[in-house]
Order: structure tokens, then sequence, then C-alpha cells
């Protein structure tokens, strides 16, 4: 297989030697291969190289000035990726001490000199089909875990992932002392936006909505899921009640400024949001179903008041 073809650009090669005439054999190997060359002349070159051009293979020399290809490995292995990346070293050095040392620093295969340039290219292929092939595997992985955590058609957080995180907040919140506060929102009268303009503008909505409500949302730590229907939840960790209150009515104002037409309101002639925001210092006395009670009271209240509002709970205030 052409390894070349499980990337959309030609893998690339850190080609790492003090001796440029080797460099130059190395270069023009790699390159009948279709792969990407960049050249480094000792250690510090080469984690520069390193994290400026991410390779997929390090082809390292083991003895060279001003740091040596063993002393380099210890140091990629501690650059972000660099324990997962192959390192292949080739050197002169034949002795189980050095072939030892070499696997021990992180160097993944062991060439030694004069070059068997067969079974060079073949370890270097499977090296990096072998990179290619995890990277994809760990791609199609973060892929899966976001669409188990994902709701499908507005993108945000689905129930799942709320009621997992609300857990882990909960109890680090109960060890902390930090304030955590939830919003829960619902879209006015959204039977009736379905029955006036139909499942599919519905299905828009939901999603303009949920937008509105990320691009409100945005500190890390903070979440927006889908709570269920037409109803959406936020979840924001170390915030004051106060806080939580302002974030809750900027929602509600920048869609409302959406100007999304909602003929079959009672309270606007656009589609509105009626928020209920709850707060509480957790503790592991506390049950988290009582935040969330709380944010559910303060929604039936702001909709039993008019609509298009927000309504404020605090939880056992301590």
């Amino acid at each position: 297989m052409n390894t070349a073809s499980l990337f959309q650009e030609p893998p690339i090669v850190l080609v790492v030697d003090d001796d440029q005439m080797t460099r130059q054999l190395l270069r023009r190997a790699m390159e009948q291969q279709d792969y990407q060359v960049v050249e480094a002349s000792n250690g510090e070159e080469c984690l520069k190289a390193y994290q400026d051009y991410q390779p997929h293979i390090v082809l390292i020399d083991a003895l060279m000035p001003v740091m040596d290809g063993f002393t380099c490995c210890t140091y990629l292995q501690k650059l972000p990726g660099g324990d997962r990346t192959p390192i292949l070293m080739i050197t002169s050095l034949d002795d189980k001490e050095s072939v030892d040392r070499a696997f021990a620093v992180g160097a993944t295969e062991y060439v030694t000199k004069p070059i068997h340039w067969p079974v060079l290219l073949q370890r270097v292929r499977r090296l990096i089909h072998q990179f290619l092939l995890v990277e994809q595997l760990e791609a199609a992985n973060l892929e899966l875990q976001r669409l188990a955590n994902s709701d499908g058609l507005t993108q945000v957080a689905n129930r799942r992932r709320f009621d997992e995180y609300f857990d882990e907040e909960w109890r680090r919140h109960s060890r902390t002392f930090l304030p955590l506060s939830l919003i829960l929102c619902d879209i006015d009268f959204f039977k009736r936006y379905n029955d006036t303009y139909g499942h599919q503008a519905g299905d828009e909505c939901l999603k303009l909505v949920a937008n509105t409500l990320s691009n409100n949302v945005k500190r890390v730590g903070d979440l927006v899921a889908r709570y269920g229907g037409e109803e959406f939840v936020v979840l924001l960790p170390n915030t004051l009640a106060e806080n939580a209150f302002e974030v809750a009515e900027k929602i509600r104002e920048n869609l409302k400024q959406l100007h999304i037409p909602h003929a079959g309101s009672k309270v606007s002639e656009y589609v509105t949001l009626s928020l209920g925001v709850a707060s509480t210092y957790p503790h592991q006395e506390q049950s988290k179903e009582l935040l969330l009670a709380s944010a559910d009271k303060a929604l039936y209240q702001a909709k039993t008041s008019g609509r298009d509002r927000t309504i404020l709970n605090v939880v056992g205030e301590w």
C-alpha cells in the first residue's frame, strides 16, 4: 500500500545527521518515496524543526556535535506528540549497550551504518504507515465520541453529555466550595411555531436558538446542551447567581434581536425565550437534583408570569 495515500499531504520525514553527504543520500531516498524531507545537522536543530514541521517520522544519527541523538530523543519525548512520533536511529554503533540505550530513550527502530537501503526504506514505510493508521483511528474515535455526546440536529451537547458533566461538576464544586449555576430555557409557544411554519422551519429555529446560546456561553468549562424538545440547558461552573442571570438575559435579548418571525406567539411577533436560573454552592449533603428543580421552578415562574423573561432562584445560600 502507498503510505502517502493515507494522508492528504505527503508525510514529512525529519532527517538528522551531522554529515551532509549522509543527509543528501537520505533526502534523495525519501523523496523517491514521495515523502517531504526536512533536514537538521544536530539535536538542537532537530528539536526546533520538530516543533516547526511536526514530522511523521524522525531519522536520527546517534553521534553528533552540539547535542547527540540519544539526548535529542529524550527531549523529543517531552514535546507535544513527541512520544508518539516514530524515531528511527541510524548509526555506526552496533554494540548491545548502544542499542539498549537507543530504545531506552525512545527510539522505535535501530538501523546500523553502512545503510542497507532496502531494509531502511521498508522500515520507514512501515513506521509511517503505522503512525498514520493510529492518527486516523484516534481521529475516528474522537468523532465517534463527539457524535455520542452531541445533539444531531443542533450540534450542541445532548442530554446524555449534560447528565455526565453535571454530575462531574457537582462533585468537583462540592470539593472546592465554588458556586455552580444552571439556566433552563424554553422556546415560547414552540408548538404553535411548528403548527404555523412546519417542522422543517421548527428545526431551523432550534438551530438558531442553539447557536445563540453557544455564541453567548464561551468560557472553557461552560456547557450548552439540548435538554429535550424545545428546551435547552446551560451549565455555568464557578459562576455567581447574578452573573448567571446576566448571561441568561444576554441570551434572551440576543435571540430577540434575530427577529425570527413567530405569528403564533402570544407575547411577541418574534421568537422569544423564557429562562429559569438557579445557583448554589454545592456540598455533599445536598443533591444536584435540587439545583435542577430550582431552575425548573424558575422557568415555570417565567412562563406563568408572561414569558419572554428570566427568573432567578438561589438555592441554599450559605
